[in-house]
């Protein structure tokens, strides 16, 4: 844990040059016009092209006499064989960079398609930490949903369908070279996923500012984020078409993204992926039913854990309470009363409890040595932590 904390503390960290407001992405294609590419493959998701979403880039692309070509086959969780695809469809092109118009996902699989244009080794050869050595290909992104902060994030994850579970793959040299927060392009999405997203943002937020290598820098971004989201979720969860709640929502996702690539995330995470990886429960959503049971585990802790919980409540106008506890407790009381607006259920019906002793496992591997929590769990508690996310108490 230490030794990563050193290393997030003094890599360089090359932030994508971002444009923000609406109809920002046509500024985006400009500077991709600028810096020289006459050829891209736009990595996208097939709903989106079936909505019609990505007409008015095609359009700006061709007025900018920006040849492309489209990959559609990226899915949510995106697997292997899917960015293999990806990739092959890329060699057949003469194209110089990736354009990812999509939520998480797309860009996920954006980043690995240009990690296996410039690095001669298989997709498994780049799991794990600093093993994207030759770059990626230069990648345009413009998210279609606030939530991932994939736009500003050193990190990609995959499914492994065999194996049943999901590969992180983190390098600085994933960043992408530039960004467009538009939230043009976010009216249309649906409430179930404007919650489910936006709660992976707040989670973000959360996670980061309790990790032990949060700085002053990951503070300020995930204090922004969690006061945006927590302002602006139930707006856009409830009004669709309300354009300033978007944005303020798109802008709020990317400083989630920036926060927790310098800080990391924490159990919540860890769990969320293994539901992710054993039932396909989408990940914003498992975060979401997650992460009431964890900041209490959190909170049971005192010390660090409760401390920084309650300043994050207080940021966020949640309580006003000198009493760490008392403060503590009222974001989780808000995150359970957010849920509870959302529709979003208080427990997985998919996880079985038969699995419980796995997912533990799984999950305290994938948080130990990587994630620097307030309060690590050993395999006893992270069963029963498991069984209470269940249902069982």
């Amino acid at each position: 844990m230490w030794v990563f904390k050193q290393v997030t503390r003094l890599l360089p960290f090359r932030w994508p040059q971002t444009f923000e407001g609406p109809g920002s992405s046509k500024a985006l294609l400009e500077h991709c016009h600028q810096l020289g590419h006459r050829q891209v493959l736009i990595v996208t998701d097939q709903s989106l092209v079936d909505l019609g979403l990505l007409q008015p880039i095609y359009q700006t692309l061709t007025a900018l006499q920006i040849q492309h070509s489209t990959y559609a086959g990226i899915a949510p969780d995106p697997t292997q064989e899917q960015i293999e695809a990806g990739f092959t469809q890329l060699q057949t092109t003469q194209a110089t960079a990736l354009l990812a118009i999509g939520g998480g996902s797309v860009i996920d699989g954006a980043k690995m398609i240009g990690a296996l244009a410039k690095n001669n080794k298989p997709l498994a050869k780049m799991t794990g930490l600093f093993k994207v050595r030759k770059g990626i290909l230069p990648l345009f992104a413009i998210p279609t949903t606030a939530g991932t902060g994939s736009e500003a994030t050193i990190a990609a994850v995959v499914s492994d369908t065999q194996a049943k579970r999901k590969l992180a793959v983190l390098d600085p040299k994933l960043m992408p070279t530039a960004a467009a927060l538009d939230a043009q392009l976010m009216l249309g999405l649906p409430p179930a996923i404007t919650a489910a997203t936006g709660m992976d943002a707040l989670t973000h937020a959360i996670e980061s500012y309790l990790s032990r290598n949060s700085t002053a820098h990951t503070d300020t971004c995930a204090l922004q984020c969690a006061r945006t989201v927590l302002t602006y979720l139930p707006i856009a969860y409830s009004q669709g078409d309300n354009l300033e709640a978007r944005q303020h929502m798109a802008k709020a996702s990317m400083l989630g993204g920036m926060a927790f690539t310098q800080a990391g995330v924490g159990y919540i995470h860890a769990i969320a992926h293994n539901l992710g990886a054993l039932y396909h429960v989408p990940h914003g959503l498992a975060n979401a039913m997650v992460m009431p049971h964890v900041l209490r585990f959190t909170l049971a802790g005192g010390g660090r854990g409760e401390r920084r919980m309650a300043a994050l409540a207080r940021h966020c106008q949640l309580s006003e309470s000198n009493d760490n506890a008392l403060a503590a407790a009222a974001l989780i009381e808000r995150i359970e009363a957010l849920n509870q607006a959302f529709r979003i259920p208080k427990h997985p019906a998919e996880l079985q409890e038969k699995d419980i002793p796995a997912i533990a496992q799984a999950a305290r591997s994938e948080a130990r040595f990587t994630y620097a929590v307030p309060r690590y769990l050993n395999q006893s508690m992270a069963v029963q932590l498991l069984l209470q996310i269940k249902g069982r108490h």
